[in-house]
């Protein structure tokens, strides 16, 4: 019987160490289809770089990025997804090996005298027992294999899922960032309008007490200058909501912020001429994509495999005794061996249709995969003719607000000197006013088309010369 139980343990041992069928599909990678570079390109040669911010050349920026991507909560529930999908991988792993547990127990019980099967020398009795256990499921069509390799993709999935989450907030707090800095400038030039407009009213009173001016003229005066105070007071409330949100956004709810002056930041950086296609697969997003499909192309094969029979391992060896002195000796011995099968027969279709259901899963997340480049390619061709079109916007509204000056300049002399009213003067006023606010506005678009254009592209892009930073320089995230 020993020699027989050996046999059949070697058998069985020798079965699960052969290679096995894995059934279910492989996955390989579907075409995209798309062009080998993006429509809308740019002539300046620039840098790949990881932390794509620091381009912006200011410390400030570097300085709430890192303080969000420490302190945001999204960032905090994109890593515990990790965490939780790291586990899940694990566990599923775990199934390729044995598993083994330790069982020990004592009871007393009693017995009857009197029934139908009395009991003789005594009613009453001890049961001691100890014992390990194992038991082991042969991967035969490697069901567990391609659990694991989808429980892997998912936990691929998490962290594309929180790179996608920094791009997102890294992105934010630029764009904020930057419109805070817009609106600063902004509010620098309506001040230095509304002096230049206060100098106006001051040269008109004194003109209306000399008798040289009407009262009509200093109450055009005086509503220019309250338009723009009007106009001060509003953009100190949007610089307040951008400073609210970017609070928010960095952790530090107390945040405040000197005021800068988004004209003294340098040019944003612009893409090198040619950029290629395949700069998709930076996107976080794209890889989430592409792993989620993997892991649902996956699950098609676990589904195949519970129609074939699985074969379980089974097996105990411990010892038990009435009497606890007796329980290491040899006739307290017990053991047991079992090799069990599980062959699916009939069930009216339900693995079927389980297979059926991972099939169409695995086509949904095919085209949601398929879906993600393809915006992913429309986005980086809007952000790139955005950035490009708005840097010329901007310099035609230079040359606009310049002219605005001239004129204003003009105007004001001709007043002076008597050779046109006062209304010639505010028209000349009201055009540079908004001219030089319109210089600021393309600049801040500008800038926050850059932005776009890096979040398109997953964050950077590549060169044949590349500049690196070192590491000290750069600001540290957490």
């Amino acid at each position: 019987m020993k020699i027989s139980m050996k046999k059949t343990l070697l058998v069985c041992l020798g079965l699960s160490l052969i290679s096995c069928k894995t059934v279910g599909p492989d996955y390989k990678r579907s075409e995209a289809n798309l062009p080998a570079v993006f429509s809308e390109t740019a002539d300046v040669e620039s840098a790949q770089l990881k932390q794509w911010w620091v381009q912006y050349q200011d410390p400030k920026l570097n300085e709430l990025i890192a303080l969000s991507l420490k302190n945001n909560t999204n960032i905090a529930l994109a890593v515990a997804r990790i965490e939780e999908a790291d586990a899940s991988m694990r566990e599923v792993g775990a199934t390729l090996y044995p598993q083994v547990d330790l069982s020990a127990g004592a009871t007393r019980s009693k017995v009857t005298e009197l029934g139908a099967f009395p009991t003789f020398g005594g009613a009453e009795r001890n049961n001691f027992n100890f014992g390990l256990s194992t038991s082991y499921e042969i991967d035969f069509w490697g069901k567990i294999k391609r659990a694991k390799e989808s429980a892997a993709a998912n936990a691929l999935a998490t962290r594309a899922g929180k790179d996608t989450v920094e791009l997102s907030l890294i992105g934010l707090v630029a764009s904020n960032y930057l419109q805070l800095r817009g609106l600063e400038a902004q509010i620098a030039v309506t001040k230095n309008n509304q002096a230049s407009r206060k100098e106006a009213l001051s040269l008109n009173q004194r003109r209306l007490a000399g008798g040289v001016a009407s009262s009509l003229e200093v109450s055009q005066a005086e509503v220019a200058v309250s338009n723009l105070d009007a106009q001060l007071i509003e953009l100190t409330r949007l610089r307040a909501l951008s400073l609210h949100q970017l609070a928010v956004l960095t952790g530090q709810l107390d945040l405040t912020l000197a005021e800068g002056d988004l004209r003294t930041l340098p040019v944003p950086p612009t893409p090198p001429a040619g950029l290629p296609s395949q700069l998709l697969e930076n996107r976080p997003d794209i890889r989430e994509a592409e792993q989620n499909l993997i892991a649902q192309n996956a699950k098609i094969g676990v589904a195949k495999a519970a129609m074939y029979p699985s074969i379980s391992l089974t097996g105990s060896l411990g010892a038990e005794s009435v009497d606890l002195g007796d329980i290491l000796k040899a006739g307290a011995r017990i053991w047991s061996f079992g090799l069990g099968l599980d062959l699916p027969i009939f069930d009216s279709g339900r693995r079927q249709s389980r297979v059926e259901q991972a099939d169409a899963r695995q086509k949904q997340a095919l085209a949601q995969y398929q879906t993600s480049i393809q915006n992913a390619f429309r986005e980086v061709n809007d952000a790139l003719i955005t950035r490009r079109l708005n840097a010329e916007r901007e310099q035609a509204y230079v040359r606009s607000e310049t002219s605005a000056r001239q004129a204003l300049t003009v105007a004001e002399n001709r007043y002076k000197s008597g050779y046109s009213a006062y209304l010639e003067v505010l028209d000349a006023q009201r055009v540079h006013n908004d001219a030089s606010l319109a210089v600021v506005q393309a600049k801040q678009a500008t800038f926050l088309a850059s932005v776009e254009l890096f979040k398109a592209l997953g964050g950077n892009w590549k060169t044949e010369s590349q500049t690196e930073i070192p590491a000290a320089e750069l600001p540290k995230a957490n």
